[in-house]
């Protein structure tokens, strides 16, 4: 239900406490006692049934016979009566439930269940149960059983830990941090994660969200809230770490592959939260994030008053895989005309242990004026020459006084005093100010890294090749008829099937039962001059080299005979479990300048396939190089999946090494991408080595594991992907007015150069009526919004004409509760009369109904006559917009009939 009611929550009109006794650790009693100390304006009631009056305060037996219905309920009675005072609730009309009470013992899912059966068909929101409680200080209401009222704020902080979210608001208390809301989740049985980025993500009182995660229960909805919520406001989250025992050897190699801590990292990257390591980084990350705007660039310069504190921050800075900012000719030749010869003439920039308000603000006008760096550190340490306020002051001043660029760059402050006026300078002057040198350099960090990930959402990937080419249905046939028949680890020669349906290159193995047929298989390549590798060949056992199953570079007959033998003979006496089918014959490889590589699709269990890549090998989980994303994937994303790792820069020319084709690398991995949206019961696969130099990538070994599809999932889609997958399903042929033939398909991410090129062919006034305003430059940041598609909440469809030019382009936003899609529609403006506006609008009523929504709605300018004819036709219903008169507001319910035919 998303945002549904949420308002209910966080802003009663009138509460009532279901519970509590006059006992001193009564979580009733203290959740009243908060109630009334935050000074909540809105009406009060106590539900108690064995208790009068309980501090003064006169209580009821039953919900009903308050004589009132409240907008909120909070309930810490036992729980074997919270169902049935859930089910009151909601008969009575109660908006929405806060579950302090929890059930641990053997009966808690029948305990969920009952609370849900009670609530969800009247729509009663549940928060809980085993929660906190609600504070949201702008309300003036603390509804729960923290110890404590933080001040009002902009950060909102939602913990799925109770104890966590009550040990933050005394941090916060303690640091004098304001809070826009805080939550607890606790046991999440209806309001989530999600629904809670949803609804934050537009609260005007939050300007960033802090995300205390142990678990996610719904991983697509999760991704489509959080990619959202972080393109409006900064999002950091902190995750502990859950080692989880491994149960087969199939689970092993998995977890090995893509470890849960690595899966949810590579999720929060996807979608552009900011992922830190402990519970104080929460707080610094988003007050840095909150008081300095983004910026371009990683380099930092750092200015103190003493050297040792200046390098401990270029250690710190280092390690964070920032950049040391090199100074220019023009500020050190500046530097030295004022500072004199006794500075350190580099960066760490010391201008030495003495230096009064005036030196630094020398200093600093000078860093700040220097293009090669992007950001300033001011350190000042205390001493009898250098005071704090002095030094305090005359940076405030020089950042009054910056222009131009320079204005533009943010400054963090270290002030290594407990000097009252020196810190009300600083925090005058609107600086983050840090207690250490460490974190201020994680806060720049937090910075660049948060910019870093706005900039990937927004980023535009290079087009797929034009021989991208896949045959899908017949991986999907060979990997189904596997499955059908009891299969769980395909053979070599069907993997290999497979690989060849995806363009995939890979040396094809032969099967030998035997030492004769494997001299058989190998006489062939042996006469070619080539040299041949023999590895056992069973679905029991996942690493072959784990029990030397593996023999490589034979030469001869007799070597293969005998090698064959071994390797038999070693698997049968290692794995007597398990089921040997032969051994495989393979021709070598010959690439002497290969980089051995590993290109896999993991299964987790929680967001579904994941595509893994690193340094391949034997040695893969030794050498620990592995980099995981959540897919579909671009070449875009590909390539970011590889940079992440070590072995990318092996990938680079060095010595007498040519460069690998790293682009013919991030294809394979798009390719497995596809490929796990294609086929579904694919669980595992991995493509290792997968040797890549100059010539491209072709893998030595493939392993697929199959399995009959378990959706992780409901709805439309991909039954196993977090990410909703490119629709293909909505691609169209339809036919102009005139004749002219084209095609619609759903908006990708490497269509910005389509929109560019289409907005040169669309009128001034046009483009008025469309976007409500003059546009006379598109940015790629706009654009960007039009093209990157979060499929499960919002679609564009695109027409294209045979030669591929873009002819018009309709968009359908759902909101947060999937119940009303807001559309806009343009096309190009020689085009009108073609019926092309018409078959886009009623493609996008289709879409509508598929994604299950109940209405679609548009504003309209009232001058736009030719649209609000065309919503006349399609049975909109249209009524002027109250907010402004200059528009129209026009509403279709979905479903309900067919839509009239055009012209």
């Amino acid at each position: 239900m998303s945002t549904w009611r949420l308002d209910s929550v966080f802003a009663p009109a009138s509460i009532a406490v279901v519970g509590g006794s006059p006992r001193a650790r009564s979580a009733g009693r203290a959740v009243m006692r908060n109630l009334r100390a935050s000074g909540y304006a809105g009406r009060i009631g106590w539900v108690t049934p064995r208790h009068r009056e309980i501090d003064g305060i006169a209580t009821v037996r039953r919900l009903r016979e308050l004589g009132w219905v409240p907008e909120l309920a909070v309930i810490t009675a036992p729980a074997a009566v919270v169902p049935a005072l859930v089910e009151e609730a909601a008969a009575l009309g109660v908006a929405a439930a806060v579950l302090l009470t929890a059930e641990f013992g053997p009966g808690r899912d029948d305990f969920h269940a009952r609370i849900e059966r009670a609530a969800r068909p009247r729509g009663m929101r549940i928060l809980g149960p085993h929660c906190l409680g609600i504070v949201s200080p702008h309300a003036g209401l603390n509804a729960s059983i923290a110890a404590g009222m933080p001040q009002p704020g902009e950060l909102a902080l939602v913990s799925e830990s109770s104890a966590i979210a009550a040990a933050l608001i005394e941090w916060g208390m303690s640091r004098s941090v304001g809070f826009s809301k805080v939550v607890s989740l606790g046991d999440a049985l209806d309001v989530d994660f999600a629904d809670l980025l949803d609804y934050l993500a537009t609260d005007p009182r939050t300007r960033s969200i802090l995300l205390y995660v142990e678990r996610i229960g719904d991983a697509r909805k999760f991704m489509s809230a959080a990619r959202a919520a972080a393109r409006a406001k900064p999002v950091v989250v902190v995750k502990p770490a859950r080692p989880q025992p491994p149960q087969s050897i199939a689970e092993i190699g998995l977890r090995a592959l893509a470890p849960p801590d690595a899966v949810h990292a590579a999720a929060f990257r996807r979608a552009g939260l900011l992922q830190v390591d402990a519970l104080d980084d929460l707080f610094a990350a988003a007050e840095t994030l909150g008081t300095l705007r983004t910026f371009p660039g990683r380099r930092l310069a750092i200015l103190g008053n003493g050297g040792g504190v200046g390098m401990l921050a270029a250690q710190q800075l280092q390690r964070l895989g920032g950049t040391l900012a090199a100074l220019s000719p023009q500020t050190r030749q500046a530097l030295d005309g004022v500072l004199g010869g006794g500075w350190s003439h580099d960066n760490p920039v010391d201008i030495v242990v003495d230096a009064d308000g005036a030196r630094y603000a020398t200093a600093v006008e000078g860093l700040l004026a220097d293009p090669d760096n992007d950001a300033l550190l001011v350190v000042n340490v205390p001493t009898a020459l250098s005071p704090p306020t002095e030094s305090a002051q005359a940076l405030a001043g020089a950042l009054a006084r910056r222009r131009g660029a320079a204005a533009r760059k943010p400054v963090f402050a270290v002030w290594l005093s407990n000097d009252p006026q020196a810190h009300a300078a600083l925090h005058a002057a609107q600086l983050p100010v840090y207690a250490t040198e460490t974190e201020a350099v994680n806060g720049f960090m937090h910075l660049v890294r948060y910019r870093e990930a706005q900039q990937a959402l927004m980023e535009t990937p290079p087009s797929l090749p034009a021989d991208f080419t896949v045959d899908a249905a017949a991986a999907r046939a060979l990997v189904q008829a596997a499955v059908a028949r009891g299969e769980v680890q395909l053979d070599p020669q069907l993997t290999a099937r497979i690989l060849a349906a995806y363009g995939l290159a890979y040396e094809p193995p032969l099967a030998a039962a035997g030492p004769d047929a494997a001299v058989d298989a190998a006489t062939p390549l042996l006469e070619a001059g080539r040299l041949v590798a023999v590895k056992i060949d069973s679905p029991d056992v996942a690493h072959k080299s784990a029990i030397d199953g593996v023999r490589l570079n034979l030469a001869s007959a007799r070597a293969v005979r005998d090698a064959t033998a071994d390797v038999l003979r070693l698997a049968r006496e290692r794995r007597p479990d398990a089921r040997i089918r032969g051994v495989t014959v393979q021709a070598m490889v010959d690439r002497p300048h290969a980089r051995e590589l590993i290109a896999a699709i993991a299964d987790d269990p929680v967001f579904g396939p994941v595509i893994v890549f690193g340094r391949g090998g034997t040695a893969v989980r030794v050498i620990d190089d592995l980099a995981l994303a959540l897919p579909p994937l671009d070449l875009r994303l590909a390539h970011e999946l590889i940079g992440r790792t070590r072995v990318a820069r092996r990938l680079k020319a060095h010595r007498n090494q040519p460069a690998a084709d790293e682009r013919a690398v991030a294809l394979a991995l798009v390719k497995l991408a596809q490929l796990a949206a294609d086929v579904p019961e694919i669980r595992q696969m991995s493509l290792n080595p997968l040797l890549a130099d100059a010539g491209g990538a072709v893998a030595v070994d493939a392993r697929i594991l199959v399995g009959p599809v378990q959706a992780l999932h409901r709805g439309r889609g991909h039954p196993r992907f977090a990410i909703f997958p490119y629709p293909s399903e909505w691609e169209r042929s339809i036919t102009l007015a005139s004749g002219r033939p084209a095609r619609v398909r759903p908006v990708r991410p490497e269509d910005e150069a389509l929109f560019r090129e289409f907005f040169s062919h669309v009128t001034d006034e046009d483009l008025r009526l469309r976007f409500f305003q003059s546009v006379r430059h598109f940015s790629h940041e706009f654009i960007a919004r039009l093209t990157q598609m979060d499929y499960a909440r919002s679609i564009a469809l695109l027409a294209l004409d045979e030669a591929g030019t873009m002819l018009g382009a309709v968009r359908l936003h759902a909101d947060a509760n999937f119940e009303t899609g807001e559309y806009g529609i343009l096309v190009r403006s020689d085009l009108k009369g073609q019926g092309l506006g018409w078959q886009l609008m009623t493609i996008m009523i289709e879409v509508a109904g598929w994604l299950g929504l109940r209405e679609v709605e548009g504003q309209v300018l009232r001058q736009n006559r030719g649209m609000l004819a065309m919503c006349a036709q399609l049975g909109f219903a249209m009524q002027p917009d109250p907010d402004d008169p200059a528009l129209m507001l026009v509403r279709l319910p979905v479903g309900t009939g067919a839509v009239p035919p055009a012209g």
